[in-house]
């Protein structure tokens, strides 16, 4: 409560009487003015330099001004183009002076424990962008409101005091200060109050502002309370609140969205500032509102950084906002392309070569103007063209044909242009700071010369006559002007564009224009000045005209006399400057004076004179001019009245005068005289026609973002609606505008056609939709059933249903075929709730059948029947990315026009999915469309090209292609695009952000072309599909033959004596071969093909043993085999070539098979004719990628000497698959992490460790006696060329068998029931199907399969028989041996029509003759193996079933929907004597569980009772189906390993991982006891609380997170108890001091903040490391007098530019001082250059991945820890330039000893008793170096780079991380 003097409130002026000066100062430029809005005396305070202009209370420093009360409430506006700084010192309960200062001049919000700092940010009402700077020119008057108590209680958790002292520092206008204990509504006077018997507190008299009569305040004033409401506290801080972080101060328009900006409000910074724009004076405003906080950094590239984006194999959306738009890239390179009026498509290397033309769109035109700014247009030098930017793209207009080109290139709004008087040079500057400069050739429209200015923005741009000379004004970093002249007299040679001068000025200019008749001489005018310039030897240099009396004047525009004499007579040159009251100056350059002046005012009739000096300059209103352009004759002067009027040179009457709509910005004369150019505020561009007295409209354009548009078919027109409160209808042929609708009440957010009436809907935030006729141009009828902003609009094709969706989540079907549009029916929350319009989150299908919308959730896509809205599917598209950190949601849908049932989504996982609307699974993906989600979806009706809007950037994919389509980039947009679509009749693309752009297809219509479309990829195999086995004589088609259907023909091809050729160049080029190859003297496995023929019938289509030559070895007996024919299946009625035929028709089963003895080389099994595209299926293995290669040589311990024993493993590897095994009979378990086969004891929990796979292992399979385990990894390391199959006998535990024969990874593994076989199936790169003989481990045969197979399994009662399944369909194989060598019967047997999967990936024998088979759509279908058919299906999940298993009448379903479900199959048998009859209703659920991720390995036992189910979030279950639970067996990480940290007393271990988990383990049993989740974050490092805090409510953990947040968590009560945020940037290392009450921690930044764990508050702020990130803090309590310092703590500090800083400090005496301060050299294999540019990259990398060590110029990561057992003593790795560890001494100031590496060290571990040191290596080895004895041991086992080592406080244990395993090692001989 304020003291009684204090209350109500207090006038601070008033009372501390500022106008005497004596208990305040002023400094600098303040001065007491007149306002003309308030209507009273207000301060001034003014200057170039904020610090040096200010006023101040009280006058010094060490007064107090002593104000208690809680609001303090400030009258000001800011000066428009300036910036201002608002300092209070207020001080807390406890005596402390925190600093809160407000400013437009800071970047971001920054704090300490003593000073906070918010940016000032002003937002366009025309813009969704806060743009941090100067003030705009419409400030209007502010009451900013600050709750002084909430504001140091939310930032620093203080208590406030009272207010010391407040300086306010220039450029500003104040009225007065107040402070109270009241909160007062500015908005609402006493008498308002009173009569209304409001509740709120009516602001007093002396606070209030004059409001006219009948006027709202808000309409005039802008209200600001911060903290807002939303961040208020009543005393205590919360914890789970995130503090604001920006300041936005002035006013807001009416809001659009209120559901949607509701829930920002949660967790928006602070309020936001507004400035309107010229548009109608009825809009009005409301209440301030809360927007997030918006990053003010914007990424600049050069054409010098450009190869840099493309070398870092970035994708195409990132770079498309380069500086240069003319680079496309090709095979990895990037080279410069000039085009002058076709935007260059940025082409995948990788692209589909039917991919042509490129580039297939070319920009045909562009619907909009300005951008930036509407002041800029020139005529060209014939009067024929008018030049005008329209965003990033500048626009030449030819006036008489309408016609276009284009300049391309910049990549944000150009803000200023010249054209030089030839015509030859255009320059032109762009908005985004720093500013870059373009000078373009203007007649061929090639970029000339692109370079950067000094300046951040550039407002103006002047050419002199001759071309050679171009000068720029505008504002640099420090918002000081800035004047620079360019020399570009060799820029059209091919040379560079160089500074001829620069000058700072602290004048302001508004327009900068080079003299006609002297290019060495300038003139330039703004606030106050002209000043006239000169250009002498290198220097420019000015001098002010002597305004007198005008030098209050806002000038803004100038121009020189057009008299031709007045080049040759000095004397007769005139200047012509306007101002913003109206005034005309003439001014003699000579004399610089005032010749005449000239007023504009509106109490005079147009037809009279200009008045000349009828008025003082600062008296009346007179009309203001806004630009000005002379002609020999004539001056022509535009004015915010609207109007364009012509004057004679001597002003004495108006000759012709033009209103427009809204404000003229700017004028320009032909440079014949003949016509006049306009442009408005209001976004027109039009010209008056001086002898015909016709004024001619150029261009129109929004004045905001557009947010949809829709295309009419008949007329040929367009509608667009905006944020500017306007809905537009555009004719496409003309790009005119032909009509307007204005809503100023509420904003347009949707738009639809009619496809076959003249009429269109539009919907509106209101939540109304209205139907309006194009014939009438009016309202037809309305509707209001929604209660929130319309998000989207769409009509069905036929023209029966209209389907309007609002942001309350409820959906509206109209029937729109009538002509008075009604309801018929209201869904209330199905659609996604709190959505922003999007005309992409609604869309029917071609045949007006279906109907898709995202929703109820975002992740959700529903599709229902267009006509009864009856729901059809669901879809979770956050499924379809299980791997990823967050949940994905559905951005944009589009229908397929080709297939209706198809519908494309796109996800906020950067995919494109095609999914099949009858059962959900996904037909197609597009996954190269990162990083950036595509908002909005088209497909052509061919359906050839897809068009997706992703950024700013279009892409226009090649949908034709069946695998890797290739895409093509288009940029031109300044902002995000938010909808794309082919025109009716396809030969255009439109997409609309900023602008309308409208696209030329230049590819021919798809009947022209000549070439077809290429089959999916089965299609396609099977069509080139030749099959090629040895037969000893001519066979001839026997009885058995005509039960092949698609097989009516053979042919006996003679084989010609040659050697072996390459079937596979026959085979891809699809042509008869002219030379049938010869097989090798290796006869190749015997294959029969037949439709299942019953096992004992000897009637199959087979080859004859009986003349089969054997082998003979040497050449000789290849020169002696015969040479058998070839049989060449051909499908009759098909093409001469057999090119499009199917082989076998659609029962056959066509495989290539191979012998073991044959040469790779003439192989047709390993034939590379066939796509590898992983296939969508989640069954299929995938190595994590990582670039780590494990070391080669490795100096393994002698056998016995080992000091270090694996003693256990965390973690299973949930990336494999088919990875774990059970046997419950034996106990036997086993599963894999990385490149471990873990076998474990689930009594004891005892280990077993088998080493030896150099990669990571995919699957394993446990043979039926439980006797042997075989394991296989996939290639790619250790040098193995191929994957590695491990035979393990289980008694022994070693190693009985290597095998080696697939190239890229094995899918399964499966041993026959009498474990006599093992096949070995590759996955869907290698597909080559194997069989071992496990005797002796030969390989019997191998086969090469023409599509990838799913899922494999062997009979039970038949070991001949296996079975496959894969693409719509089940294989069955027979195996028949003869001696050594094997043959197959394959029948092929597709899935039924009416069961409708495409896709098998699952199967599992049950009870004899049954066969199950799990789909991708989630259908189990049950096979009777005896007769080859399905006669049972059955939904059992909504997602792909991916694990099977079945035990007598129970089945197991395993899913990647994480559902783990049991069946009751027991009345399976009987149906299957029903046949096709047979209904699954007798198929029950029994239970279901919900793992953690999608299931992936699975073992039950004979009971189905009980089993161990695996996930991909890397746990093993135990699943009880009895009681229906699940428990956690093994667990780990999901994601990397950050840090592991143990308790003092070892009892417990932590751990914190990149998926935001902090884990807290029993070190006993290494079972997980605590898990602390934090969603969406990374926690990056951890610290426990040191051995002083013993007790156990003294236990804490506290982690750093990617956010730069701090949390402390308590062990005993398992909760948060501190959340801080310290940092702005991630955290990388955290450590406690000694005592445990303070927290040190570092960020990527290098900012080292100390804190106190209590309150959190920060204690101070280190920025010695600032600028490379922190990589270690350690902190120790060692007593150290002999250093020569005082202090309790010795703690250092590690960053990744090679430096180490050790300090001494007492925290409870806030003393820390630096004791020794090291800097090493780099690394010498790296460049210089890379040490600065790289040093960040590495150690944020160190804290995330270690798989960029390799990289060139990337250095190691710096590593520092105080000696255990020498706490003088640094032991240091990374710093230095060679692979070494180096031991620094503190009291000898120099390295005293250096131990040699074999690479270098990215982790780093000491202990305390033993003297040992543990050293990670990226190269997967960790290795042991005794200190003592100086001997080191290596270890292996580690998949990747192992950036762990921690040793347990007892040195008993080693702990090491590598990705997400952590390997716990036993230290021997301790």
């Amino acid at each position: 409560m304020a003291r009684a003097w204090q209350h109500p409130f207090l006038n601070v002026f008033k009372h501390f009487r500022v106008d005497e000066w004596k208990r305040s100062s002023k400094e600098g430029d303040v001065a007491v003015v007149t306002d003309k809005v308030l209507k009273t005396s207000v301060y001034r305070i003014r200057g170039s330099v904020s610090a040096s202009n200010y006023l101040q209370l009280p006058r010094t420093s060490s007064q107090s001004l002593g104000l208690t009360g809680r609001y303090l409430y400030v009258l000001f506006r800011p000066l428009p183009a300036k910036h201002f700084a608002i300092h209070l010192d207020v001080s807390t309960e406890d005596g402390q002076v925190i600093r809160v200062s407000f400013s437009n001049l800071f970047k971001e919000f920054k704090s300490s424990a003593t000073w906070l700092q918010f940016p000032f940010v002003f937002q366009a009402r025309t813009s969704d962008k806060e743009v941090a700077g100067v003030a705009p020119p419409g400030a209007r008057w502010t009451c900013l409101q600050l709750d002084l108590r909430d504001l140091l209680l939310v930032y620093l958790s203080r208590r406030y005091g009272h207010l010391k002292s407040i300086r306010l520092c220039a450029s500003l206008l104040v009225r007065n200060l107040f402070t109270s204990d009241l909160c007062f509504d500015p908005g609402i006077t006493i008498t308002e109050a009173r009569r209304a018997k409001l509740s709120v507190t009516p602001v007093p008299r002396e606070m209030a502002f004059p409001v006219p009569k009948g006027d709202s305040w808000h309409d005039h004033y802008v209200h600001i309370r911060f903290p807002s409401v939303s961040l208020k506290t009543s005393g205590e801080l919360r914890e789970d609140r995130s503090p604001p972080e920006a300041v936005f101060l002035g006013c807001a328009p009416q809001l659009l969205y209120p559901v949607a900006f509701s829930k920002l409000e949660k967790d928006s910074v602070a309020p936001v500032a507004q400035t309107p724009t010229l548009t109608a004076p009825c809009q009005a405003l409301s209440v301030p509102r809360l927007l997030p906080e918006v990053s003010l950094s914007h990424q600049r590239l050069e054409e010098s950084s450009v190869r840099d984006l493309c070398a870092n194999g970035q994708d195409t959306s990132t770079w498309v906002q380069a500086t240069d738009a003319h680079t496309v890239v090709c095979g990895g390179r990037m080279f410069a392309r000039k085009s002058a009026e076709v935007p260059v498509a940025l082409q995948n290397a990788g692209s589909y070569r039917h991919f042509l033309p490129d580039p297939v769109l070319r920009l045909k035109g562009v619907i909009g103007f300005g951008g930036h700014s509407t002041k800029w247009a020139l005529w060209t030098k014939d009067g024929a063209a008018v030049v005008y930017p329209c965003h990033a793209v500048i626009v030449v207009l030819s006036v008489d044909t309408g016609e276009q080109r284009f300049f391309l290139g910049h990549t944000d709004k150009v803000s200023a242009l010249a054209l030089d008087r030839s015509n030859s040079l255009l320059a032109s500057a762009q908005a985004q700071p720093p500013s870059m400069l373009r000078i373009w050739d203007f007649q061929t429209g090639g970029c000339l010369s692109l370079f950067r200015s000094p300046m951040q923005t550039v407002c103006s741009l002047s050419f002199s006559g001759s071309g050679t000379l171009l000068c720029g004004v505008g504002k640099d970093r420090h918002s000081r002007t800035v004047v620079v002249v360019w020399s570009t007299e060799q820029v059209d040679a091919g040379g560079e564009v160089g500074v001829v001068a620069k000058v700072h000025t602290d004048f302001d200019i508004q327009t900068f224009q080079i003299a006609c008749f002297d290019e060495t001489r300038m003139a330039s005018c703004g606030r106050g000045s002209v000043r006239l310039w000169r250009l002498r030897g290198g220097t420019l240099r000015s001098c002010p005209v002597d305004l007198g009396e005008h030098c209050v004047l806002e000038l803004t525009d100038l121009a020189f006399a057009q008299n031709p004499d007045s080049c040759q007579v000095p004397s007769s040159r005139t200047l012509y400057v306007c101002s913003r009251r109206g005034h005309i100056l003439e001014i003699d350059p000579q004399r610089m004076a005032v010749r005449c002046t000239r007023r504009l005012l509106p109490s005079r009739t147009c037809a009279g004179p200009l008045p000349q000096k009828q008025t003082p300059p600062g008296v009346g209103s007179g009309i203001a001019i806004s630009g000005l352009s002379v002609s020999s004759t004539a001056c022509a002067v535009g004015s915010e009245d609207g109007y364009l009027r012509l004057w004679p040179l001597d002003f004495s009457s108006v000759l012709l005068e033009a209103e427009h709509d809204g404000p003229v910005s700017a004028v320009c004369v032909s440079p014949d005289g003949l016509r006049v150019l306009s442009t408005t505020s209001l976004g027109h561009l039009g010209f008056l026609d001086i002898p015909s007295r016709e004024y001619t409209v150029l261009a129109r354009s929004h004045m905001a973002s557009i947010l949809a548009f829709s295309m009419e078919r008949s007329r040929g027109q367009l509608a667009t609606v905006s944020l500017d409160h306007t809905v537009r209808i555009w004719d496409l042929a003309t790009l005119r505008q032909l009509y307007d609708f204005t809503s100023p009440e509420e904003a347009p957010c949707a738009v639809a056609f009619h496809p076959t009436g003249s009429t269109f809907f539009c919907g509106f935030s209101s939540g109304a939709v209205r139907s309006f006729s194009l014939e009438n141009a009016g309202v037809l009828v309305e509707h209001t059933r929604h209660r929130g902003a319309i998000t989207s609009l769409v009509v069905s094709p036929d023209g029966s249903f209209l389907f309007s969706s609002c942001s309350r989540g409820s959906l509206v079907q109209y029937d729109c075929a009538v002509s008075q549009c009604r309801v018929l029916r209201v869904a209330a929350n199905v659609v996604c709730q709190d959505a922003r319009p999007n005309p992409n989150t609604l869309a029917v299908s071609g045949d007006s059948r279906l109907l898709a919308f995202v929703g109820p959730t975002k992740c959700m896509v529903t599709v229902m029947e267009s006509a009864s809205l009856g729901e059809l599917l669901q879809v979770d598209v956050s499924t379809l990315d299980l791997t990823g950190s967050h949940l994905g949601t559905a951005v944009a849908l589009c229908f397929d026009p080709a297939a209706p049932d198809h519908l494309l989504v796109s996800t906020s996982s950067s995919k494109v999915v095609a999914l099949d609307t009858a059962s959900g699974r996904i037909v197609r993906e597009l996954s190269s469309v990162r990083p950036v989600a595509c908002s909005s979806l088209a497909l052509s009706e061919s359906p050839r090209f897809l068009l997706t809007a992703t950024g700013r950037a279009i892409k226009v994919w090649d949908y034709s292609a069946p695998t890797d389509p290739g895409c093509q980039v288009y940029i031109g947009h300044s902002e995000p695009v938010q909808a794309v679509a082919f025109t009716p009749d396809q030969q255009r693309v439109l997409s609309v952000g900023d602008a309308v752009f409208l696209w030329d297809v230049l590819a021919a219509p798809e009947s022209d072309r000549s070439e077809p479309r290429p089959p999916p990829v089965h299609e396609a195999d099977w069509a080139v599909w030749r099959h090629v086995c040895r037969l000893p004589r001519p066979v001839y088609p026997s009885p058995h033959t005509s039960r092949l259907p698609a097989l009516s023909t053979l042919w006996l091809l003679p084989s010609p004596g040659r050697d072996v050729g390459n079937l596979e160049d026959t085979v891809a080029s699809g042509l008869p071969r002219k030379q049938v190859p010869v097989p090798s003297h290796a006869a190749p496995p015997l294959l029969g093909i037949c439709a299942r023929p019953p096992k004992d019938s000897a009637g199959t289509f087979t080859s004859d043993e009986e003349g089969c030559c054997e082998e003979s070895p040497g050449t000789q007996g290849l020169a002696q085999a015969p040479h058998p024919s070839v049989l060449v299946e051909r499908e009759l009625g098909g093409a001469g070539d057999g090119a499009q035929g199917t082989a076998w028709g659609s029962r056959g089963f066509p495989v290539s098979p191979r012998h073991h003895g044959q040469p790779s080389a003439h192989s047709v099994g390993k034939g590379k004719a066939w796509p590898t595209a992983r296939p969508d299926s989640y069954r299929h293995f995938t190595a994590r990628y990582k670039t780590s290669t494990p070391a080669k040589t490795v100096f393994f311990p002698p056998t016995g000497g080992e000091q270090l024993r694996l003693k256990a493993v965390v973690g299973y590897n949930g990336n494999g698959r088919a990875n774990m095994v059970w046997r419950p009979d034996t106990g036997f378990f086993a599963y894999t992490c990385g490149r471990l086969v873990v076998v474990e004891d689930l009594h004891s929990g005892a280990q077993q460790h088998w080493l030896g796979h150099p990669e990571e292992i995919s699957t394993l399979a446990l043979s039926h006696d439980a006797q042997a385990l075989a394991s296989a990894s996939c290639c790619g390391g250790g040098g193995a060329s191929r994957c590695q199959i491990r035979i393990w006998d289980i008694p022994k535990g070693s190693c009985r068998r290597l095998l080696s024969h697939h190239d890229s990874a094995v899918q399964a593994l499966a041993f026959s029931p009498d474990d006599q076989l093992l096949v070995t199936l590759g996955d869907y790169s290698d597909r080559t199907l194997a069989l071992w003989n496990t005797v002796t481990y030969d390989l019997l045969s191998s086969i090469r399969l023409p599509e990838p197979v799913h899922g494999m399994a062997f009979s039970p009662w038949d070991p001949g028989e296996l079975t496959c399944v894969g693409t719509g369909a089940v294989a069955f194989w027979l195996l028949q041996q003869h001696g050594a060598d094997a043959s197959f019967q394959v029948h092929r047997h597709p899935v039924p029509e009416e069961v409708g999967v495409a896709e098998l990936t699952s199967l599992c024998y049950g009870a004899a003759p049954l066969l199950y088979c799990g789909s991708c759509s989630g259908q189990v279908c049950v096979w009777d193996t005896s007769t080859g058919r399905c006669f049972l299906a059955w939904e059992a999940d909504d997602g792909e079933i991916g694990v099977l298993l079945c035990s007598g009448s129970r089945l197991v379903s395993g899913s990647n929907t994480r559902r783990l479900r049991l069946w009751a199959v027991g009345a399976v048998p009987e149906l299957r004597r029903k046949g096709s009859g047979a209904r699954s209703r007798s198929v029950l659920l029994e239970r279901e569980l919900t793992l953690d991720g999608a299931v992936v390995s699975a073992s039950f036992d004979s009971s189905m009772d009980i089993g161990v189910a695996g996930s991909t979030a890397g746990t093993l279950w135990y699943i009880s189906w009895a009681e229906g639970t699940s428990t956690r067996l093994v667990s780990g990480h999901r994601g990397k390993v950050n840090e592991v940290v143990f308790s003092p007393s070892e009892s417990h271990c932590a751990t914190c991982g990149e998926d935001g988990s902090v884990r807290v383990w029993s070190l006993a049993s290494m079972e997980l006891v605590i898990q602390f989740q934090v969603l969406n974050q990374s926690c990056l490092c951890l610290a426990w609380s040191p051995p002083s805090c013993s007790r156990p409510e003294q236990q804490k953990v506290v982690a750093g997170y990617s956010d730069g947040t701090l949390r402390v968590f308590s062990i005993s009560q398992t909760a948060m108890e501190l959340r801080m945020h310290p940092h702005g940037a991630a955290l990388t290392a955290v450590a406690f001091s000694t005592d445990g009450q303070t927290i040190l921690s570092g960020d990527k930044d290098g900012l080292v903040v100390v804190s106190r764990r209590c309150t959190g508050a920060s204690l101070r702020v280190l920025s010695d490391h600032q600028g490379a990130p922190i990589s270690a803090i350690q902190s120790t309590s060692k007593e150290y007098g002999e250093l020569g310092v005082k202090g309790t703590d010795l703690w250092l500090a590690a960053s990744g530019d090679q430096r180490v800083s050790v300090w001494a400090s007492d925290w409870t005496k806030d003393h820390c001082e630096l004791l020794d301060w090291l800097s090493f050299p780099a690394p010498v294999t790296l460049e210089v250059r890379n040490q600065v540019e790289c040093g960040w990259a590495w150690v944020w990398a160190s804290n995330s991945t270690y798989c960029t060590l390799q990289a060139p110029g990337i250095p190691p990561p710096s590593l520092a820890a105080f000696c255990p057992w020498d706490r003088a003593l640094l032991v240091c790795v990374g710093l230095g330039a060679h692979k070494e560890v180096l031991f620094y001494s503190l009291r000898h100031k120099q390295v005293v000893v250096k131990t040699p590496l074999p690479f270098f060290a990215v982790s780093l571990s000491l202990s305390v008793g033993t003297r040992l040191m543990a050293i990670g290596f990226a190269e997967c080895m960790l290795r042991l170096l005794d200190c003592v004895s100086g001997t080191t041991q290596d270890f292996a086992g580690h998949d990747d780079a192992v950036h762990l080592c921690r040793f347990t406080p007892s040195a008993q244990l080693l702990f090491t991380a590598a990705h997400h395993e952590i390997l716990v090692w036993e230290v021997t001989g301790h």
